[in-house]
């Protein structure tokens, strides 16, 4: 049998519950692949959920992560790869995929080609923001040339893959970021940026067509005020508040929440703004397999420049 390192979890608790041990490698089911992972991507919800602060995969023992980027070592029963394509993406979400580990089995379908110009690294750190981003803003938002978007928390992993997409698009982007992170966000084309220590978003921001959410809290509400007749907020964040999307719904403005899903076209969309020199993902700092609990120190700090990287 042969074995691979995989990082797991006996109890809920801080990034000192963390640990790599031995465990057997996956076996690839027809129409799935087994992937020789090269680097995995670290989320913020990675952390609540070693914290037992939401309960998506259950109780422990688990092992946590989505996003990965690797080679394909064994494709049984599909034509979509073949060994030694190198691929990324984020099989199996919201169910466990067991991606903190050596080696994944995933579904081809919700995986895409690397793109030769991504490394490893940068191709781990995109599918979950991407994938929000993108249906957030293009399949939930449509939003188009000349519309007026506002992207809360445009230095985080979402925001500040948002606002490309955004611009991309040939939308006018507006975003709410620290002071600290204005030359970052303006580095990646936001036309206006609004300093939420110092300026109330509520006050400062009129006529906007599109308001994508990734902080949450009473950000959702405040934001129906900034709408045009007609707007659109799409909330990562408060995606089953019924009663806020009453509140909008009455006041004649679209509401709308993203679970994020596996998501091969808008996969194959990001490859394609990253070949067109319109898309980068900014990894803040990468550990190497054995340093997660370092790793996730940072993430329950908060406050990242995009994303934290795994190397495998």
């Amino acid at each position: 049998m042969r074995t691979m390192r995989v990082i797991t979890q006996q109890t809920l608790g801080g990034p000192e519950v963390l640990t790599v041990v031995e465990a057997p490698e996956p076996r690839a089911l027809p129409t799935e692949v087994l992937v020789r992972v090269k680097a995995i991507g670290l989320n913020p919800l990675e952390a609540r959920l070693r914290a037992g602060e939401f309960p998506l995969i259950g109780q422990p023992p688990f092992t946590l992560g989505w996003d990965i980027s690797g080679v394909v070592e064994q494709a049984p029963g599909t034509w979509r790869f073949r060994p030694g394509d190198e691929v990324f993406g984020m099989p199996l979400f919201p169910r466990a995929a067991n991606a903190y580990a050596e080696v994944v089995s995933a579904p081809a379908l919700h995986l895409a080609r690397k793109p030769p110009s991504l490394s490893h690294v940068d191709a781990a750190a995109l599918p979950i923001v991407g994938l929000t981003a993108w249906q957030g803003l293009v399949d939930l938002g449509g939003v188009t040339a000349g519309d007026r978007v506002l992207v809360h928390g445009g230095g985080g992993g979402v925001g500040h893959v948002a606002i490309q997409i955004a611009k991309a698009l040939g939308a006018y982007v507006i975003t709410t970021a620290s002071g600290s992170k204005r030359a970052f966000v303006e580095g990646l084309g936001a036309d206006e940026v609004l300093d939420y220590t110092r300026v109330d978003f509520a006050d400062a921001v009129r006529d906007v067509d599109v308001v994508l959410d990734t902080i949450g809290g009473d950000t959702v509400e405040r934001s129906l005020d900034v709408l045009r007749p007609g707007g659109h907020v799409v909330t990562a964040v408060a995606e089953e508040n019924v009663a806020l999307a009453d509140t909008y719904e009455a006041s004649g403005m679209r509401f709308s929440g993203i679970a994020v899903d596996p998501d091969p076209v808008a996969l194959r969309g990001l490859v394609a703004l990253v070949e067109q020199g319109r898309l980068r993902v900014h990894v803040q700092e990468t550990f190497p397999f054995e340093r997660v609990a370092d790793a996730h120190r940072l993430l329950d700090a908060g406050h990242l420049r995009g994303k934290l990287v795994l190397t495998v």
